[in-house]
C-alpha cells in the first residue's frame, strides 16, 4: 500500500505539522507499508502530489486540515485517508459548533460568548460568565492568539490579537482545575494523560517545547474515570468521531467539563496522542498501522 503523509499545510500551525508529519514517515512499518512525504505548500498541491498514492495519512493542522477541505478533496479524488470525515472535522474545528452541540447532549462544557466583530462583544454578558475568561480564535489550534483575562479593561487587545487568526472569536469562563485528555481509539477511550504545565495554562510553548509541561498517563478514581469516559464516549456519538479523536477536558471538584476535540491530534514526540498509545502498551508503529487499517474499513 502506498501510503502518503501528508503535512506543512497552509495554516499557523505549519510548523507543527512538518514536525508531527516527519515523526509519522519515520515511523511507520517499511515492511507493510511504502510510505512516502507529501509536503502541502499551497491546497492545489493535493491534487497533484496526492493523485499516485492509495492511503493518505493526514497529518495537517488547523485550516485546510482538519477542517473538513482536504478530507473532502480526497473523497473527490477517491483516496481513503486517515480519521474523521468532512462532516464531523468541520464541526469540530468550530469551537461555536461543538459546544452548542454538547451542551444539546446535556455534556458539560463552560459558558461561553461567540463574537465576529470588536462591536459585539457582549459585556453584560461577560459579567455574568465572570471573569477570568479564555480568549482565543474560533477556528484555531495549538493554543495560538489563546489568552486568560482576568479583568475586562484588557478583553479588547486579546480580542483583536484572535482577530488576527480567525474572523471568529470565542470567549469562554475560565476554569481552574486539572486539564486531562483522553485519547480515543476506534469509539474507545485507551487512556487518560494529566496535563500539568508549566505556564498559567497548555499553551503553544508548553505545548510543543520540551519540558514545557508534565504529561502523565494516569489511573482516574473509579467514580470519575466513568464520568471522564461517559462524556468522552459521549463526545464521540454526539459529533459523529470516527478512528480515532483526543478529548480535551478540565476537571473541577469532581466535575469534567469538555474544552474541544481534536480530530487530527499532533503526532510530535512530545504529543500526547503518541504518549496516551504507549501508555496503552502500544508502540509509534502500531498505533500508526491502527489508524491507517482502521481508516481504511471506514465506509465514506
Amino acid at each position: 500500500m502506498k501510503v502518503g503523509v501528508i503535512m506543512g499545510g497552509v495554516s499557523s500551525e505549519r510548523e507543527v505539522s512538518l514536525n508531527s508529519g516527519k515523526e509519522v514517515f519515520g515511523n511507520f512499518d517499511r515492511s507493510k507499508y511504502d510510505v512516502r512525504e507529501i509536503v502541502i505548500d499551497s491546497k492545489q498541491d493535493v491534487f497533484t502530489k496526492a493523485k499516485d498514492i492509495d492511503f493518505a495519512f493526514i497529518v495537517l493542522h488547523g485550516k485546510f486540515g482538519e477542517d473538513g477541505t482536504v478530507q473532502a478533496v480526497l473523497e473527490t479524488m477517491d483516496i481513503p485517508y486517515s480519521g474523521c470525515g468532512p462532516l464531523t472535522s468541520g464541526i469540530c474545528m468550530d469551537k461555536d459548533i461543538t459546544k452548542r452541540l454538547l451542551r444539546s447532549a446535556g455534556i458539560n462544557t463552560a459558558d461561553w460568548l461567540s463574537v465576529r466583530s470588536m462591536e459585539g462583544i457582549d459585556y453584560g454578558r461577560l459579567d455574568e460568565i465572570g471573569y477570568p475568561v479564555v480568549v482565543k480564535p474560533n477556528c484555531g489550534g495549538s493554543s495560538v492568539a489563546t489568552n486568560i483575562i482576568k479583568r475586562k479593561e484588557d478583553i479588547e487587545e486579546a480580542v483583536e490579537l484572535a482577530f488576527k487568526y480567525d474572523k471568529e472569536v470565542i470567549i469562554e469562563k475560565y476554569i481552574k482545575g486539572d486539564e486531562i485528555t483522553c485519547c480515543m481509539l476506534d469509539g474507545k477511550m485507551i487512556a487518560v494523560i494529566s496535563i500539568k504545565p508549566n505556564a498559567e495554562f497548555f499553551d503553544y510553548t508548553a505545548k510543543y517545547t520540551d519540558g514545557g509541561t508534565e504529561e502523565t498517563v494516569i489511573q482516574l478514581e473509579e467514580t470519575l474515570n466513568r464520568k471522564v469516559e461517559e462524556m468522552a464516549k459521549g463526545c464521540w456519538d454526539v459529533l459523529k468521531c470516527q478512528v480515532y479523536v483526543r478529548v480535551d477536558m478540565i476537571v473541577k471538584d469532581g466535575v469534567p467539563y469538555v474544552l474541544e476535540l481534536n480530530t487530527n491530534p499532533g503526532m510530535t514526540r512530545n504529543s500526547l496522542f503518541p504518549k496516551g498509545a504507549r501508555g496503552a502498551g502500544m508502540s509509534f508503529p502500531q498505533l500508526l498501522e491502527t489508524i491507517t487499517e482502521a481508516s481504511v474499513k471506514v465506509e465514506r
